[in-house]
């Protein structure tokens, strides 16, 4: 075997400035995803094009319910969503279907008119 051949001196390489290139790219990243978690006063708030309700409560005690909010079907979710907030501030979903939720919403239309 032959013996190896001796290898040249390497230059000495350069330090690099990692902190001011970390800075650079934490800044720009910054820029970048600032604005995204702002909305105009007044700007609408656009609602997300899927279901909200995945799981769903086949009733619950009137005395608990502050507001209820009915969302038909379309081109978000194929199903009829009814969404309860509670006087606590929680929302919960409710099961359409269910005879205590559809006597409370006709209780909820009677009312109204």
């Amino acid at each position: 075997m032959a013996p190896a051949a001796p290898r040249a001196p390497r230059a000495p390489r350069a330090p690099r400035p990692l902190g001011a290139a970390r800075l650079l790219l934490l800044l720009l990243l910054l820029l970048l995803l600032g604005p995204a978690g702002r909305r105009a006063a007044g700007a609408p708030v656009v609602a997300e094009l899927r279901c909200q309700c995945l799981q769903t409560l086949q009733g619950i005690h009137l005395r608990n319910i502050q507001n209820v909010q009915v969302t038909p079907s379309g081109p978000h979710c194929a199903r009829t969503e009814v969404v309860a907030t509670l006087k606590d501030g929680r929302e919960v979903c409710l099961n359409p279907e269910a005879p205590l939720v559809k006597r409370m919403i006709q209780k909820m239309l009677n009312d109204k008119s």
